[in-house]
């Protein structure tokens, strides 16, 4: 069995390509480490194509839920559950089990929460073991600060914890999270290539699914996040909602990947 210089090991593995679409009240918008937003239009409009184009996943963000103490994009998701069949994530204000049980009988598979669980862990547990683990996915926003070091950050990358994010990976799958939405802050938007490093050290102490979010800014991207880390998802935005890849391009492309399978 071969070995990778981060230390992934030749094994087949299935990988998922998510869309990651960031929504501002009703608006899809993208911005620059999570700043700079600007509106591009309908998410639903987004995500439709998105399906018809074969994404395996959606996953819904509201970037200003903990800002405003709400979140709204359960309408968004009501609809978009009429007609797109494919596993959908609500991240952004999940900040209780009603809160959860709510965005999953909107349509939702699965939940995505960041701010309320680091201000209350415990609040992975409760989802967890009222929905399933399967259903309870733990947002990291990870920023460098030294050397291999990332801090976790809240509300949408604005508000430092002090926390080690390499530790809280470990705490949210302790604490009963079945996969983990990994966004580096420093990367997101800009489009020059993932935080290899950062997914790396995450992949590495979990045994739960990871999701690579922040940085792709074209399909060797991808390869490269694929190649050297043990990511079992890695969620683009830019690169599809201003045209720069389509879907039949990035899975083409990633099947030529030894021992990846792409749906």
């Amino acid at each position: 069995m071969e070995t990778s210089p981060h230390g992934v090991q030749s094994l087949m593995r299935n990988i998922r390509i998510i869309a990651r679409l960031d929504v501002k009240t009703e608006h899809l918008v993208k911005g620059i480490q999570l700043e700079g937003l600007r509106k591009l239009g309908v998410p639903n409009d987004f995500a439709r194509k998105y399906y018809q184009a074969g994404i395996d996943e959606i996953i819904y963000m509201d970037i200003v839920a903990s800002l405003y103490e709400r979140n709204s994009l359960l309408p968004i998701v009501r609809q978009a559950s009429s007609d797109i069949f494919i596993p959908m994530t609500v991240s952004g204000g999940i900040r209780s089990v009603e809160n959860a049980r709510a965005a999953l009988g909107a349509g939702a598979d699965k939940v995505g929460v960041n701010t309320a669980a680091i201000k209350s862990p415990q609040l992975i547990s409760d989802i967890a073991a009222e929905f399933g683990s399967q259903c309870m996915v733990s947002s990291i926003e990870a920023k460098n600060t030294r050397i291999n070091i990332w801090e976790a950050y809240y509300d949408n990358g604005r508000e430092k914890t002090g926390i080690n994010a390499i530790e809280w990976a470990k705490e949210c799958e302790k604490r009963g999270a079945g996969e983990i939405l990994l966004t580096s802050v420093d990367r997101e938007g800009v489009g020059n290539g993932m935080d290899i490093d950062l997914i790396s050290n995450v992949c590495d102490v979990v045994n739960i699914p990871v999701i690579a979010s922040g940085g792709i800014g074209n399909i060797a991207h991808m390869k490269d996040v694929i190649t050297h880390t043990n990511v079992s998802a890695v969620a683009i935005a830019k690169i599809l909602h201003y045209g720069d890849s389509s879907i039949a391009d990035i899975k083409a492309a990633l099947r030529q990947l030894e021992g990846i399978e792409i749906r």
